[in-house]
C-alpha cells in the first residue's frame, strides 16, 4: 500500500504517518508514505521519522496542481490533513484559509481524481456545525459554520462530497472534536497552557470560560481515521470523538493541578470573537459500524502530554520563539 498524506508534518497528520510507519494498524504493515507538506509555521521536519526507508517527504502546497500530478499516480489512498487551522488566525486574517482549506481541498480532489488515486480521506472538524446546546450533532445535522476557520473547512467538506457525489470519487468524511497530545503546536490551548505553566507563566482564559469541548487523543483520532479509511462506506461522514466534555474553566484546573501551578496563574482575558459555546459529537455511527471507541482516558492523556511537554523543551522552545507565544 502507498498512502500520500498531506499536512503530514503537523499535529495530527505527522501522529497518523508515525503510527503508519510503526505498523500500529494490522491491516497497513509494510505501508509505504508521501508526505506532502508546505511547512508553514505549524509544519515541522522534527515531528517525522525522516530516516525511515518507507518515507517520502515532499515540501509543497497543495495548490501545486502541476507537482500533484507528478506525485499522486500509483498511490492507493490520500488522507487528506492539510490545513489552516487555527481560529483566532481566522479571524484576525480569512484569506489563507479560503486559499488552503477550498483552493487547495478542490484542486487536490481535481488531481486525485486525474491520477485514478482511489480512497480519499477528507479529514475535518466538529466546528463545521457551529454550536449546540444541548444534546450531540449527527452526521447528518445541518452545517452552520460561526468563525472563518469553520466555514471555510465547511467549504471544503462539501466540496469533497460533491466529487464522491458527481464525478464517483471514493470520498470519505471524518469530522473530529478537539484533539490534544503531543507534537502540537504550542498556540492551541493545552500546549499553550503547559508551556506557560512549566516555564512559570501565566495562561489566558477566555472569558468566564465555560465554553464545552469534547476532548480527544491524537492517537485514538488517528485510529478512527485508519478505521475510516480500511472500512468506511464511501460518500459518508464519520464523527470521531474523545467522550469527555469540559469547560474550559475545567480543562484550565486540570492542567493547573498537573503542572503544580494554582489559579494565581490564570489571567482572564477579552473572549474571542464569536466564540461558539458548545461542541459535542454524536459518535455512535463509527462506533456502530467500524467499531471505533476512544481508549485513552481523558486523565492518563493529559498526564502523557504534560510529561511530553516537560521533557521535549527542545522542540517547543523554539517554536513559541519564532511565534512570539
Amino acid at each position: 500500500m502507498q498512502i500520500f498524506v498531506t499536512g503530514g508534518a503537523g499535529f495530527i497528520g505527522s501522529a497518523y504517518v508515525r503510527a503508519l510507519l510503526q505498523d500500529e494498524y494490522a491491516g497497513m504493515t509494510g505501508a509505504s508514505v508521501t508526505v506532502l507538506d508546505l511547512l508553514s509555521y505549524s509544519g515541522n521536519r522534527d515531528n517525522l521519522p525522516l530516516s525511515d526507508s518507507r518515507l517520502r517527504f515532499i515540501q509543497g502546497d497543495i495548490s501545486d496542481f502541476d507537482l500533484l500530478r507528478d506525485l499522486l499516480p500509483g498511490h492507493d489512498a490520500v488522507v487528506h490533513f492539510a490545513a489552516e487551522s487555527h481560529v483566532d488566525r481566522s479571524i484576525s486574517g480569512a484569506l489563507p484559509f479560503v486559499t488552503t482549506n477550498v483552493l487547495g481541498t478542490q484542486i487536490l480532489l481535481d488531481a486525485a481524481r486525474a491520477a485514478g488515486v482511489g480512497r480519499f480521506v477528507h479529514v475535518s472538524t466538529d466546528e463545521v456545525y457551529g454550536s449546540i446546546a444541548e444534546g450531540s450533532w449527527t452526521e447528518t445535522w445541518p452545517l452552520a459554520p460561526n468563525s472563518p476557520y469553520a466555514a471555510s473547512k465547511a467549504g471544503s467538506d462539501l466540496l469533497a462530497l460533491a466529487a464522491h457525489r458527481t464525478h464517483g470519487m471514493d470520498v470519505v468524511v471524518t469530522r473530529c472534536s478537539n484533539n490534544y497530545g503531543p507534537h502540537q503546536f504550542p498556540e492551541k490551548v493545552i500546549p499553550l497552557f503547559v508551556t506557560n505553566l512549566l516555564d512559570g507563566e501565566p495562561v489566558p482564559l477566555y472569558g468566564d470560560g465555560g465554553n464545552i469541548r469534547d476532548w480527544l487523543h491524537v492517537a485514538d483520532h488517528c485510529r478512527g481515521i485508519q478505521l475510516v479509511l480500511e472500512k468506511g462506506r464511501s460518500g459518508e461522514v464519520y464523527h470521531i470523538g474523545g467522550g469527555t466534555e469540559l469547560s474550559n474553566r475545567e480543562l484550565t484546573e486540570r492542567l493547573l493541578e498537573a503542572c503544580g501551578a494554582g489559579w494565581d496563574m490564570v489571567r482572564p482575558v477579552a473572549d474571542r470573537k464569536g466564540h461558539d459555546r458548545r461542541y459535542s459529537l454524536d459518535i455512535s455511527k463509527i462506533s456502530n459500524e467500524l467499531g471505533y471507541t476512544p481508549r485513552i482516558t481523558l486523565d492518563a492523556g493529559l498526564a502523557a502530554t504534560v510529561a511530553w511537554y516537560r521533557d521535549n523543551r527542545a522542540w517547543w522552545e523554539p517554536l513559541k520563539a519564532r511565534a512570539g507565544l
